[in-house]
């Protein structure tokens, strides 16, 4: 039997819910909380073993909000990333909002055929584009400094980088929406990024005035540029070697907006070759024919979404959100949501440092789902049917609905 807390009626967890139930209790009565940023300020809310969010919380001290985690033993944790006047307030009115930290949430669920891929690949996808939108956007374009990107491990699929500095409490909606669309290429012009030259180059007699001469090309953000215009020119630089390098039918395939013949594109690849040093020292595709430059726009227009960053695209403007709180356990994991720093975050594996401390090597009989390689820790095997796992391993397999605990061709063990 399980108690909530909250005068609602008590639950009858599942034994997988007992199992994860017994050790979050084990972690939390141990635990010295990692307290946020003004912390008395911030709304928490709770999401029980097999029951609904309790929010509308706020905690004076780090002992209450010890006292609380320990006592009721949450399966998911969160606060908010705005700060009140009055964070208990029932109402989101009465709370008085007084600012939020900026975040940005990537998770696996955002990737191309994450549903065909392994906790393990998800997991170095999202780390490699959760260093790509630190690097170049939050600590490149944006200028933030190192100590103002908080970055946690989310417990999950994910990470959440935390942005802390005065500058951007106040920010509304719209503003932080903008930076999402900056950083998605959400709206990229290309003519604004390859702007359109008509330049004279002389003119001939004709009846009694003069007729002009003139050339139309693109121009190319120069090496000085930062952003999206810089972005965009390192681009180009990656176009032009495939197309000098590769196959024409793979250049198409690539690129799949190019429509043209194959022996349009040998030329066109002959022509950079000659050209394309030139081009890039004079920022100019002055020497390329339109046809040449219309191909070279169509490829770039296809590779706009490779330079973009995938974020979680609602939770950067909700300047009330509510967000895993860092050092709480993931109901879905048994796994920790982990601070880390930049550098940390360069070779970072959640199945070797996000598991809690106080989780044991003890075996657990579990029955698997499915037949899947784990590697854990000190634990690397194939796992199928009926077999033993270490405890931490359990925790990891009946959180993410790997396995169920104890063996089904046996009784129940009863933890309570």
């Amino acid at each position: 039997m399980y108690g909530d807390g909250e005068g609602q009626q008590t639950k009858i967890l599942s034994p997988n819910s007992r199992f994860l139930f017994k050790l979050f209790r084990r972690y939390y009565r141990s635990y010295i909380p990692i307290m946020p940023e003004r912390f008395s300020r911030k709304e928490y809310g709770f999401i029980p073993f097999e029951g609904t969010m309790h929010r509308h919380l706020a905690f004076p001290t780090q002992n209450d909000l010890r006292l609380y985690l320990s006592g009721r033993v949450p399966a998911h944790s969160y606060y908010s990333t705005a700060y009140y006047r009055n964070p208990s307030a029932p109402k989101m009115e009465d709370k008085g909002w007084m600012g939020a930290e900026l975040i940005f949430d990537l998770d696996a669920d955002h990737l191309a055929n994450a549903d065909k891929m392994t906790y393990d690949e998800m997991l170095v996808q999202i780390r490699s584009e959760m260093i790509s939108l630190v690097d170049d956007f939050l600590m490149g374009d944006l200028g933030f400094s190192e100590d103002q990107v908080h970055i946690s491990f989310s417990g999950g699929r994910g990470y959440h980088a935390h942005v802390r500095t005065d500058d951007i409490y106040t920010l509304g909606t719209n503003e932080r929406r903008e930076l999402v669309d900056f950083m998605t290429c959400t709206g990229l012009s290309l003519d604004w990024a390859f702007p359109t030259v008509v330049k004279g180059i002389g003119g001939v007699a004709f009846g009694d005035g003069v007729k002009s001469t003139t050339i139309t090309y693109r121009t190319i953000p120069s090496p000085e540029e930062g952003g999206w215009k810089r972005r965009m020119r390192n681009a180009l630089k990656d176009i032009v070697q495939d197309i000098t390098e590769m196959d024409p039918k793979d250049v198409r395939k690539k690129y799949p907006s190019v429509k043209s013949q194959n022996d349009s594109i040998t030329k066109l690849a002959d022509h950079l070759k000659k050209t394309g040093e030139h081009m890039f020292a004079s920022n100019s595709m002055a020497d390329l024919k339109s046809w040449e430059q219309e191909i070279l726009m169509k490829c770039l227009d296809d590779c706009r979404p490779y330079y973009a960053r995938e974020v979680d695209k609602p939770v950067t403007p909700d300047i009330k959100r509510l967000i895993r709180l860092p050092g709480s356990l993931h109901g879905k994991t048994g796994l920790r949501v982990h601070p880390i720093t930049r550098e940390q975050l360069t070779d970072y594996n959640p199945l070797m440092y996000a598991v809690p401390d106080v989780y044991t090597d003890e075996p657990v009989k579990v029955t698997m789902r499915k037949d899947m390689d784990l590697k854990m820790l000190d634990f690397n095997s194939r796992l199928s049917g009926e077999t033993e796992v270490p405890e931490y391993a359990a925790a990891f397999l009946i959180g993410r609905k790997y396995a169920d605990y104890g063996w089904t061709s046996e009784p129940r063990e009863h933890l309570f």
